[in-house]
């Protein structure tokens, strides 16, 4: 699954190719994965990528002065960039590619593996607007030693659940949480509330 890392390899990567390029076109191969319907992806034909961020585990582009992309890869999903697209649109229900977006030659596509299907397209004016952004609490990368000790404070949870809990810290899931806890030597039954501030 696709955790804090990845998702701001792709933000940075998106960020040097796509940023300034415009959307020549968009196709849907899969309507399953927009999670929206208002506005259409239609709407950004013509637009310049202006931005590309992160939030969480989600991607954000910015689209022109009023839309954002915003990408969810969840278990098994990817973007796969181009700097040649096929002018051929996909197939739709056919092979792994769910929706691609041409940027006027290169551009990329959205896949995702396997039969569980999780990926997830939203096209809003505000960020907000997707219930799981709204939601996030402050991103990993943001937090320090002092920072985390107050998220901590108080919670009865265990470890595993508060890492993993992406209302109270944004970006990590269940790869890096273990990598985390085994690099820290601490065991994921442990009650966050209970432990010293020295050892978070």
């Amino acid at each position: 699954m696709p955790e804090l890392p990845e998702v701001e390899a792709l933000a940075h990567h998106l960020r040097e190719h796509a940023v300034g390029r415009t959307v020549s076109r968009i196709d849907v191969a899969s309507m399953s994965v927009l999670k929206t319907f208002s506005p259409q992806w239609s709407e950004l034909h013509g637009l310049e990528v202006t931005a590309a961020g992160r939030h969480g585990k989600h991607l954000d582009l910015s689209v022109g002065n009023e839309f954002h992309l915003v990408v969810h890869l969840a278990r098994a999903g990817w973007l796969r960039w181009s700097d040649s697209l096929a002018p051929a649109p996909p197939r739709p229900g056919k092979g792994p590619i769910a929706f691609r977006v041409h940027l006027g030659g290169p551009g990329f596509d959205l896949t995702e593996a396997g039969t569980k299907k999780g990926l997830a397209v939203w096209i809003v004016r505000d960020v907000t607007e997707v219930a799981s952004i709204a939601r996030l609490g402050p991103d990993a990368l943001s937090l320090d030693a002092a920072r985390l000790g107050d998220l901590f404070k108080d919670k009865t949870s265990r470890l595993k659940t508060s890492l993993t809990d992406q209302s109270l810290i944004a970006g990590i899931g269940n790869a890096y949480s273990d990598e985390i806890m085994l690099m820290a030597r601490l065991s994921p039954y442990s009650t966050v509330g209970k432990r010293d501030e020295g050892a978070l």
